[in-house]
């Protein structure tokens, strides 16, 4: 009997401490430099998610039992049956973050929030102790 939760919380501390210091940075080219304000606001518009996900405090992750594969993330979830499931696929792209899908027996792929997931070495643990086969492949699109 497999039983396996994941929680991930996006008011985490270093999620914080980036903000704080690319605002830093940002307040900084203003003040010294004297940057434009438009730049200023054009270069903090990618920050943007990450500061509504830690006003949110939103958390993402998955369970896995015997029957079911659950994820969330924010407000979305979604879940497969385990009798589903033909094999896990771990991708490794060109940036060294691994991406999991799940390959359905009817060929369709499913792939998982990168945010809802484990560490890939302890996720490939659980998922080879629950039975599924997983395949590993580097630096390859997918």
């Amino acid at each position: 009997m497999t039983e396996f939760t994941f929680t991930r919380n996006n008011r985490a501390p270093r999620t914080v401490g980036v903000l704080i210091c690319v605002y830093a940075a940002l307040l900084a080219l203003v003040i010294v430099f004297e940057a434009a304000w438009w730049l200023v606001a054009l270069l903090a518009l990618p920050t943007l998610p990450a500061l509504w996900d830690v006003a949110q405090d939103t958390s993402a992750g998955l369970s896995l039992n015997d029957s079911t594969l659950k994820w969330f993330t924010g407000s979305r979830e979604a879940e497969v049956d385990c009798a589903d499931i033909d094999y896990v696929r771990f991708d490794t792209r060109w940036d060294f973050s691994v991406r999991v899908s799940l390959v359905l027996n009817s060929g369709k792929r499913i792939r998982l929030p990168d945010e809802s997931t484990p560490h890939h070495r302890d996720f490939e643990q659980v998922l080879q102790q629950a039975g599924f086969r997983v395949e590993r492949h580097h630096f390859v699109a997918f």
